[in-house]
């Protein structure tokens, strides 16, 4: 049996492999980008602790605690 269908430009050649490099890297540029936005939103906000001796290991209400300078 003879596989006469081979193509180099089909998606599972060589073009396959750069369109799924393209996809990727496409989503490496939008995840870097909004990881950057979030830093610099959180840069310009920074915040203070109320009573840090009063924050406890594990407890809903150490949201409390934080104040933001805005």
């Amino acid at each position: 049996m003879e596989n006469t269908n081979r193509n180099v430009f089909a998606l599972n050649g060589a073009s396959g492999m750069i369109i799924a490099t393209v996809l990727l890297l496409g989503i490496l540029a939008v995840l870097t980008y909004f990881g950057i936005l979030a830093q610099k939103d959180v840069a310009t906000k920074p915040y203070s602790l109320d009573n840090p001796s009063g924050i406890q290991m594990k407890s809903t209400q150490n949201a409390a605690h934080v104040k933001i300078k805005e």
